[in-house]
C-alpha cells in the first residue's frame, strides 16, 4: 500500500505524524519503534491503531518508504 491508496482521512492523520516526528521523533504517539532487519535502520511509526508509516534513518534525514496496516508493513523485506 501506498500514500495515494489511503483514505483522504487516513492521509491527513499521515501528514500530522509526519509533521509530529520532525519536531519530535520519538513522541509518544508516534509510537515509534525500529524493526527488522536489525542494521538497516528501517523504523515505524504509527497513523493510528491499524496504520504505521515505515522509513528508514541515514544520520539525521528520514526517509520515508511506504504505509500501510501495521501487519503488512510488518511482513515487508527491507
Amino acid at each position: 500500500m501506498r500514500y495515494a491508496e489511503l483514505s483522504v482521512a487516513l492521509q491527513k492523520k499521515a501528514e500530522k505524524q509526519e509533521r509530529l516526528f520532525k519536531h519530535n521523533p520519538f513522541h509518544p504517539s508516534l509510537n515509534t519503534e525500529k524493526i527488522e532487519p536489525k542494521g538497516k535502520e528501517i523504523w515505524t511509526i504509527r497513523i493510528d491503531r491499524k496504520y504505521r508509516i515505515a522509513l528508514k534513518l541515514e544520520g539525521d534525514k528520514a526517509i520515508f518508504l511506504t504505509c500501510g496496516p501495521h501487519d503488512w508493513i510488518y511482513r515487508l523485506r527491507f
